[in-house]
């Protein structure tokens, strides 16, 4: 027995966790997640793939305990990229159509998104995602869904993700030889907002700032359309190193102290309050004030927020953000953290939980910001599976979720060419292949 369609897997490869998720959507569109699992992430650092043979041995050991979970295998997978080497750029394109009185059809849309990933970038980079902004029809501006409209010159706005082809190929190893199929490559804090931003939100103005292990991950919206993306290179690892250093205890000691007695603000916390921390190998036990801890905390948060400020600033839109800053991701539950994010920024803050779109009978353990990418690439997944529907209108199915894992499926040689399209299917099996050497 196999489902199609209606059930979608996605693997989140973060700095400090893998997690592997699935999903299905309910017939009032909510989405159900059936099972999820968490390792300990190994050979991942700032969100990039570094030891591969580690990294799929996390992935493999989390597969198992979803499938076990759920009681099925899986095979295909939607999975999250993020990294240093992350970029965007914005880029403006047009075709001129044969007549004025046929209708703009999708194909004449995705048309226009196929040539952008033509333009030139630099070597070692791909283009991860072509995302339209807003369209221009004959002189006409502002026009978000020109299908159907009739005209002859058809121009769009495009905001462009790029990325490493080297770290891209890493992760679609990771995933290959895992026994798995990658179905498509998701920027991180594209699923993230996918799965925590209002619609509300997004039209107002808004800056989601998902703080993970290794790198922090940003996207602004406004008037419905995303207009910045950035990864920055630190997140909650640095805090805690240096709570380590600073506290000269182990890494673990750290992470505790971080999360059980940590602050963000030094001045909210009490001088008075101390915790013990055992001494190493038998030496004496360390006291360690809750106030000294806090400024380690905030010097180190408050460097992550300059970096989070100076990207959107970069995004022209910093002062149009009307419903101001979410935070999500695990570091977003660091205590008064959107106490000093407000302080330093002067917007409004909330914390992001990922049950936007996700049902209510769905397992409550899901319900934590550090699962808002692994939710938010099971979102996405289910939008490319509608894409390639209506693209298409083939019966052939995007996502299986099967009783054996398939063997590897052979793709066409002409898939590779299209870069990450988010309506073509598979072409990701060509492009990881090892033994191809050309891109």
């Amino acid at each position: 027995m196999s489902h199609k369609e209606d059930f979608v897997a996605a693997i989140d490869i973060g700095t400090t966790k893998i997690v592997a998720i699935v999903g299905k959507r309910k017939e009032n569109g909510k989405i159900e997640i059936l099972g999820i699992s968490k390792t300990a992430s190994k050979g991942v650092k700032r969100g990039v793939v570094l030891n591969i043979e580690e990294a799929v041995n996390s992935i493999q050991k989390t597969v198992e305990d979803v499938q076990f979970t759920i009681g099925k295998k899986i095979s295909d997978v939607f999975v999250g990229i993020a990294g240093q080497h992350i970029k965007s750029i914005k880029n403006r394109g047009y075709i001129n159509r044969d007549s004025y009185d046929d209708e703009i059809t999708r194909e004449d849309i995705n048309a226009l998104i196929q040539d952008m990933y033509k333009i030139p970038i630099d070597v070692g980079e791909e283009i991860i995602h072509v995302l339209p902004q807003n369209y221009i029809v004959d002189n006409e501006t502002g026009v978000k869904h020109p299908v159907g409209m009739s005209g002859k010159r058809v121009e769009a706005n495009f905001h462009i993700v790029i990325g490493q082809i080297a770290s891209a190929r890493n992760i679609g190893k990771c995933i290959s030889k895992a026994g798995l199929n990658l179905n498509q490559l998701v920027l991180e804090p594209l699923a993230s907002s996918e799965a925590v931003l209002t619609d509300d939100e997004k039209e107002a103005g808004v800056a989601l700032v998902d703080i993970g292990g290794g790198t922090t991950d940003i996207a602004v919206y406004y008037d419905d359309i995303i207009r910045h993306t950035a990864v920055i290179p630190f997140g909650g690892d640095v805090v805690t190193k240096d709570i380590k250093e600073g506290c000269s205890i182990l890494q673990r000691q750290a992470e505790l102290l971080k999360i059980q007695y940590g602050s963000a603000l030094g001045d909210l916390a009490k001088e008075a309050e101390v915790v013990s921390i055992p001494g190493i190998s038998g030496r004496e036990p360390k006291e360690i004030s809750f106030k000294s801890l806090a400024y380690i905390i905030q010097s180190r948060m408050e460097e992550i927020l300059d970096a989070v400020i100076y990207e959107v600033e970069n995004s022209g839109y910093f002062d149009r953000l009307s419903a101001g800053i979410v935070l999500t991701g695990g570091g977003a539950l660091l205590k008064h953290l959107p106490a000093l994010v407000k302080f330093k920024t002067g917007m409004d803050v909330r914390i992001g939980y990922p049950t936007e779109h996700l049902a209510t009978d769905t397992i409550q353990e899901v319900n934590h910001p550090m699962y808002s990418t692994s939710v938010g690439l099971i979102l996405k997944g289910f939008e490319q599976n509608m894409n390639h529907k209506n693209v298409d209108n083939a019966n052939e199915p995007e996502i299986e979720l099967d009783d054996s894992i398939e063997e590897e499926q052979e793709t066409s040689k002409k898939d590779s060419k299209s870069g990450f399209m988010g309506n073509l299917k598979k072409v990701f099996t060509d492009i990881f292949d090892e033994d191809d050497a050309e891109m």
